[in-house]
C-alpha cells in the first residue's frame, strides 16, 4: 500500500508541477487531483458541507482546478 501524503507533500508537488510545460503540466495536475480525491475522499460533486469540514483540502483542490484552467 502506498504511503499517504500530507497536504504539505501535495503542496510541494504542486509547486514543482507549475513550472512544467503546459501539456505536461495539465497531465500532472490531473494526476495530483485524482490522488487528492482518493486520499481525502473528496465527494463528486463537491458539496458545501464537505468543504466546510475540510477547508484546507478544499482550498488545495480549488487551486489545482484554477491552475488547470489557466
Amino acid at each position: 500500500m502506498a504511503t499517504k501524503k500530507s497536504l504539505e507533500d501535495y503542496q510541494r508537488e504542486y509547486e514543482e508541477i507549475i513550472h512544467a510545460d503546459q501539456p505536461k503540466k495539465d497531465m500532472l495536475l490531473v494526476g495530483l487531483m485524482t490522488e487528492l480525491e482518493k486520499q481525502f475522499k473528496i465527494p463528486s460533486p463537491r458539496n458545501k458541507e464537505w468543504e466546510r469540514e475540510n477547508p484546507q483540502i478544499a482550498a488545495m483542490y480549488r487551486k489545482l482546478i484554477i491552475t488547470r484552467s489557466l
